[in-house]
């Protein structure tokens, strides 16, 4: 993502056997709202099939420019959407698989945001969090 600087989201799932994780979607749009909706509208099945809210990673390539005027800064950053509403079954596998992928996701930030509610990825909150509160606000 950071080479060509094409790439401003990547959408990560795991596949509905729970064997693999895979790229769901990417995009070279910075809208943040399409990036909300596409995780808030995640689906992924229970243990019966079922299908319900799911969980989904991400990586994120935010930029901002710094409320003291220094310039502009960016970072790579790992989200983690596990909706309240989502069954027990793909949160523990989402949450038991989390860590081994942020391994081999090269250049992204060791801080990473745990986003639990739709309210919590509203763009102005996470660039908040992300920037350590040195973003302008938008």
């Amino acid at each position: 993502m950071r080479v060509d600087k094409k790439i401003k989201w990547i959408v990560f799932k795991i596949n509905n056997e729970g064997t693999e994780v895979v790229v769901e979607k990417s995009s070279e749009n910075a809208d943040w709202e399409q990036f909300r909706e596409h995780l808030i509208n995640a689906q992924h099945p229970n243990k019966k099939g079922v299908m319900g809210p799911g969980p989904r990673y991400a990586v994120y390539d935010f930029e901002w420019e710094t409320a003291s005027g220094e310039g502009t800064r960016g970072k790579l950053t790992f989200i983690s959407w596990s909706p309240d509403d989502a069954t027990p079954w793909p949160k523990m596998i989402y949450s038991s698989t989390k860590e081994a992928l942020k391994r081999v996701l090269t250049g992204v930030s060791t801080d990473d945001l745990q986003v639990n509610d739709a309210s919590d990825l509203e763009e102005n909150e996470v660039l908040k969090a992300v920037s350590k509160g040195k973003a302008a606000p938008k």
